[in-house]
Formats: structure tokens, C-alpha cells, sequence
């Protein structure tokens, strides 16, 4: 993968929750768990959509990142001001440990 490639900055958060003191309700909250990642965000076209098929078909982006050991589909990325809802996780098919790719969906998520 060429570096060049990688040319997004993006930030990754966590769900974190804390209670509210006062009802003791436990609200979500969203935690940077990383920030500044180069990455390649690509929105998906409208041939992928099709193509894609019925269960992937709120995925509206790919974000191509170099690995990160701990990344998974309850977490979010936050790009130019959008949010988008991390689907999965794929690592690339050589090793496994070079590149993940995240399908993402843009739109109404709680935080």
C-alpha cells in the first residue's frame, strides 16, 4: 500500500458511559481512542449500493486504515465534520496485520 494513499486524517472514538448523578441513569458518551489517522476515505457509489445487496446496503463509505489492533464495530469515525458508524472490520487478505478496511454508514446514531 502506498502511503500516499492515506491521505485523510480521521479520528476513531468509543462508546464510554458514565451515570448521571442525579436520575442514575447511564448515559453514552463518545471517547477519542484515536485521532489524527491517516486514512483513504471513499464513498461508496451507487454501483457498490447495488451490487452490495440488502444487508450492506446503509454502508454509504470505506475507510481504508493502516492496522490497529483494538478497532471494532461498536466504535465510530469522525471525518470533515460527518460520523460515521463503523460496520466491520476486514483486514486485508495477505497478512492480515498491514490494512483494515471499514465499511461505514453515515447517518442518525445515538451520541
Amino acid at each position: 500500500m502506498r502511503a500516499g494513499r492515506l491521505r485523510h486524517r480521521i479520528t476513531i472514538q468509543r462508546p464510554s458511559f458514565a451515570q448521571d448523578p442525579i436520575t442514575g441513569e447511564m448515559v453514552k458518551t463518545w471517547v477519542d481512542a484515536w485521532t489524527s489517522v491517516p486514512s483513504d476515505v471513499d464513498p461508496v457509489s451507487v454501483n457498490q449500493f447495488v451490487a452490495a445487496g440488502a444487508p450492506q446496503n446503509k454502508v454509504t463509505a470505506r475507510v481504508l486504515i493502516r492496522y490497529r489492533a483494538g478497532v471494532d464495530g461498536t466504535m465510530r469515525v469522525l471525518h470533515r465534520g460527518k460520523v460515521y458508524d463503523i460496520e466491520g472490520v476486514l483486514p486485508d487478505t495477505v497478512s492480515g496485520l498491514e490494512y483494515l478496511t471499514l465499511p461505514c454508514s453515515e447517518g442518525v446514531n445515538d451520541g
